[in-house]
């Protein structure tokens, strides 16, 4: 089967960056020479490797953006917006060769990391949009000849680390506000795909972004140390992670030993629901795309799937007919709609889930299995009936291609169990109904509902959660204010008569 594995050249050789990361606008190595290798999750073969950054080396690439800074916030929002559109141009321009790199070492077929790339650079877009509009306000003060106004300025430097899932589009909608914004930024690059990022801020580079305001460190054995040092340095003022709660929460402990700003995106598990009044075709297009894009591995997937007793059985089939048609294989393949998962101990937790439910009454009927003949962290995408609370799947994210079916009766019950988990990141339902609509979407206990729909990603809303999934938005005008504190001036003894 090696032939499913190729790797397309690319168009621009220059953006794969191997054994460097970037820091102070050069490429570097880490001091002690150390690097991790990087596998290709589809065929396990070596891609490259990467510097193992410690604790030193990250500090450097924190006194260069702190070095930077001064000179970077006094750039007026149009200066910034304009280098933020250069990059979004080369962006696009180069979207085709950071489409393959995504697909080489995340594994998601091509058309998804192409629709990933697009999705990346519309952050830069976005936020370069922003940044000339960064407005204060004047405020009606309370005391007689008292004058307030407030002005947002950048947080300062910003500590910035990003999963594997979506490797382009977690980077530029962290970066891309923190520059809007006037900040500067020492980003962690994935353990497991640092690739995309580095080609990403070759591509800065060339845009003109000052030497220092962008920096991307690297580490897979050491993304404790380095993490530590991002949240205890008293030079990074803010921290924003995407990743799970219980690093979000180690982090977060960290943080309080400087106070920083944080915003977290953490795990979520998602309910999707569908009631007998929806239009059943909708709901599996639906399910479909929340479900089983980039193979289950979002943090907005479809987790747990709740139809209503009406049409269970008939959603049940129709979502097992689709995904029958889904072809399983190396991101590169002509044809190919769903690739591996990202390495072995996520094809080891999928398999734990299915096997759980199967134990505790749960029917597979459609897939269920590894797929060893095309390479080790292969799953059959699987659909599951008859599936109950108890489950671990009913509780714990499957970050994974599996489709667990709950049957349920009422719209008070369907509810209280979509809202029985401690994450709450999205919720999506399907209705026809528009009261219900209204009732169901304001009842869901989640930070972004989709209804009539399983796509809920854009750049222009903001995106996070509530509960334990963490707190902050990304993307949206809301997005920039992570990056931004407001000043508050007060004048006196302003409200006096003209003078004679």
């Amino acid at each position: 089967m090696s032939h499913i594995h190729t790797v397309p050249g690319l168009n621009d050789p220059s953006l794969l960056k191997t054994g460097v990361a970037y820091v102070n606008g050069e490429w570097v190595k880490a001091r002690s020479g150390k690097t991790f290798e990087v596998h290709d999750p589809s065929s396990g073969k070596l891609i490259g490797t990467a510097p193992e950054f410690d604790a030193a080396d990250t500090q450097r690439a924190i006194d260069a953006a702190a070095t930077a800074l001064p000179l970077f916030r006094a750039k007026t929002g149009r200066e910034r917006s304009k280098l933020l559109r250069k990059w979004y141009d080369l962006m696009v321009e180069n979207s085709e060769d950071i489409a393959k790199l995504i697909t080489w070492e995340n594994g998601k077929p091509l058309a998804d990391a192409k629709g990933e790339a697009a999705y990346a650079a519309t952050f830069l877009e976005w936020f370069s949009e922003e940044a000339p509009r960064i407005y204060g306000e004047t405020i009606p003060a309370s005391i007689a000849g008292n004058r307030v106004v407030t002005m947002k300025e950048p947080v300062g430097v910003c500590g910035l680390i990003t999963p594997w899932n979506f490797p382009a589009a977690m980077i530029t909608r962290k970066i891309g506000p923190a520059l809007a914004a006037g900040c500067t930024v020492v980003a962690k690059s994935p353990g497991e795909t640092p690739f995309t990022s580095l080609a990403l801020v070759e591509l800065a580079h060339r845009a003109g972004i000052p030497r220092g305001v962008v920096n991307i460190v690297s580490g897979l054995k050491n993304t404790p140390e380095i993490g530590e040092i991002l949240t205890t340095s008293p030079a990074i003022k803010k921290v924003s992670f995407t990743g799970s709660t219980p690093v979000g929460k180690l982090l977060m402990k960290q943080s309080s030993s400087t106070l920083k700003k944080l915003s977290f995106e953490l795990g979520g598990n998602a309910p999707f629901i569908v009631f007998d009044d929806a239009d059943v075709d909708t709901a599996v297009a639906g399910a479909v795309a929340s479900k089983f894009r980039s193979s289950g591995q979002t943090c907005v997937c479809a987790n747990r799937l709740y139809v209503q007793a009406g049409i269970y059985d008939q959603f049940a089939q129709k979502l097992a007919a689709k995904v029958r048609d889904f072809k399983v294989g190396g991101g590169y393949t002509e044809g190919v709609t769903h690739g591996p998962v990202i390495h072995d101990r996520a094809v080891t937790k999928v398999d734990a889930h299915v096997r759980d439910a199967e134990k505790k009454g749960g029917k597979v009927i459609q897939g269920g299995e590894k797929m060893p003949e095309l390479g080790a962290n292969f799953f059959q995408p699987t659909i599951i009936t008859g599936m109950t609370m108890d489950m671990a799947l009913a509780s714990e994210e499957t970050f994974g291609p599996v489709a667990g079916i709950f049957k349920f009766d009422t719209e008070e019950e369907v509810v209280k169990m979509a809202n029985s988990s401690e994450v709450g990141l999205a919720g999506y339902f399907f209705s026809r109904d528009l009261q219900r609509v209204n009732r169901v979407a304001e009842g869901l206990e989640v930070g972004m509902v989709g209804v009539n729909t399983g796509l809920i990603s854009d750049a222009a809303a903001p995106f996070g959660g509530v509960k334990e999934s963490g707190f902050g938005r990304e993307g949206s005008k809301y997005g920039i204010a992570e990056f931004q504190i407001i000043k508050t001036i007060t004048y006196g003894g302003m409200g006096g008569p003209l003078q004679t």
